[in-house]
Parts: structure tokens; C-alpha cells; sequence
């Protein structure tokens, strides 16, 4: 019987090699259908949540203001750069710097609804944590799992702004938001019906991820005018030094944790 040479074998293992780094390397995308039969059914729940997490019956409870999953994560997710989650899951369990644990996903979520929804974390294993999570895991299919040891961040994670080197100015900011802003999210940051509240009682709190000006400036940059994110990094650094420097919510976390007896586990440093 014929044998195959053992360079052969190297020379497969190699293709694949390289086959996986092209497979990790090609634009990741929202999968053609939702899964077959219940696990479907809950993909498509967990869409709706995200869509319409401020007022759907299951996920009200838990938000504190008048933002949904989509209002920072835009398409429910599926934008490709503005907060998508197209392969977030991939990048879970991670090391998270801010509670100073390896956290989930599922972590992820629960501990989203406590400062951008300014709300009370939803309890682990709960039907609103399922099905967020699973839609999220869903907008993963077919990505290489790669654990984040540095932060809890998926592959087309909003790239950062380094704001070092650029000189803010919230006059300029309150000008570009008159000019580009003011329509869709209101006068007094309250919101309209096109935009979500961007500062005030119903906006996220400063514990939030996005009242951090760079983290905003990110975010503006990909996101923002919507459908047509045309901002330079300075005009997105002066809206956010002019957002940012409006009163919110403070975070209290002890004000955000549901009893103990449907907490769970918090996973984070006490």
C-alpha cells in the first residue's frame, strides 16, 4: 500500500495553520438565519431585548433611564464598528480591570445594566441574561475563540482615541451639538423621539464606560452623525468634553445590585 510522504503531512499542517489565520482575519458578519426550534426562539427574544430593553416587559424592571442596548450598541449590535457585537463572544471569559475578575459574558450584560442603564443588575441565569446573551453569542457564530487576558473586549471592539496630545473645548462641542446634535437628542440632552438622552436623569451614569471622555470621543467617532459618522477626532473630542460635562446620574453600586437572595454571584472585588 502506498504511503504518504511524512513531508506531507507537514505541509497539510501547515495549510491549515495558515487557513486558520485567514479564517480569524476575514470581516466578520451577522450570520444568514437564527438557530432551529426553542434556542431560536430565545436568539430572536434576546434581539427584541436589545431592540427594546427600556421597555419591554422583561427587561424594564432592571433600567433606571431611557436607554435601550441599541441606543449605544446601534442595529442591535450589528453595526459593525459603533459598540457592535459581531464576535464579541469569542472574546469570553475575560479579565476585567475594573472588577478585577475573570468575568463572562453573561457578567458583561448584568453589569451593563447597572451604569449605562443606570438600573439594577438582572439576576445570573435569568431569562433577560439568556437571551441577550445567547443573541450576542448568535452574532459570534463561526468566530475563533480568542479569550481576552487584558480586557473584556471583542474583535471589532470600538477602536480607542488617545486624548493625550488634544486640547478639548467644551465651547466648541456645544456649538457641533447645536449644529449636528440638537435634533435628534434634544435641547437639554433629554432625548427626543430619534435619539436617546445624552445627559440628565435618563442618560447613562458616571460610572458608565461612555462618561469617560475618551471613551466617548471613541464612540462618536464610529457612530456619529448617525448613518453618516463623518466626525474628526477633534470634533468628536469637544462633543464629548461638552456631553460629559453635564450633570448624570451618580453610580452608587450598593443602589445597583439586586437582594442577595437573587444576586447570585457579583463576580468582582467587594
Amino acid at each position: 500500500m502506498y504511503r504518504l510522504p511524512k513531508y506531507f503531512f507537514v505541509l497539510v499542517s501547515i495549510a491549515l495553520a495558515s487557513h486558520g489565520s485567514l479564517f480569524a482575519a476575514e470581516p466578520l458578519s451577522v450570520p444568514d438565519d437564527f438557530p432551529a426550534g426553542p434556542l431560536g426562539e430565545v436568539v430572536r427574544l434576546g434581539q427584541l431585548l436589545v431592540h427594546e430593553t427600556k421597555d419591554h416587559p422583561l427587561s424594564k424592571p432592571y433600567v433606571g433611564n431611557q436607554l435601550s442596548c441599541t441606543s449605544c450598541h446601534l442595529e442591535d449590535g450589528q453595526d459593525p464598528q459603533a459598540g457592535s457585537f459581531i464576535g464579541t463572544a469569542s472574546a469570553y471569559p475575560a479579565w476585567s480591570p475594573r472588577e478585577k475578575r475573570v468575568i463572562t459574558l453573561e457578567d458583561r450584560v448584568l453589569n451593563c445594566f447597572m451604569r449605562s442603564q443606570n438600573g439594577v443588575r438582572p439576576p445570573n441565569g435569568s431569562q433577560v441574561s439568556v437571551a441577550i446573551t445567547a443573541y450576542i453569542t448568535w452574532l459570534s457564530s463561526g468566530t475563533q475563540i480568542e479569550m481576552n487576558p487584558k480586557k473584556p473586549l471583542g474583535p471589532k471592539h470600538v477602536p480607542p482615541v488617545d486624548l493625550s496630545e488634544i486640547e478639548t473645548s467644551t465651547e466648541r462641542g456645544k456649538l457641533l451639538y447645536k449644529a449636528q446634535c440638537l435634533d435628534c437628542h434634544g435641547q437639554a440632552g433629554e432625548g427626543t423621539a430619534d435619539g436617546p438622552p445624552v445627559w440628565g436623569p435618563q442618560s447613562y451614569n458616571d460610572g458608565a464606560g461612555l462618561s469617560r471622555n475618551d471613551k466617548l470621543t471613541s464612540w462618536l467617532k464610529v457612530g456619529m452623525p448617525l448613518g453618516d459618522p463623518s466626525l474628526s477626532v477633534q470634533e468628536a473630542a469637544d462633543l464629548a468634553a461638552y456631553i460629559n460635562s453635564h450633570e448624570r446620574p451618580h453610580f452608587k453600586l450598593e443602589e445597583h445590585l439586586p437582594a442577595h437572595d437573587k444576586r447570585g454571584e457579583y463576580n468582582a472585588e467587594p
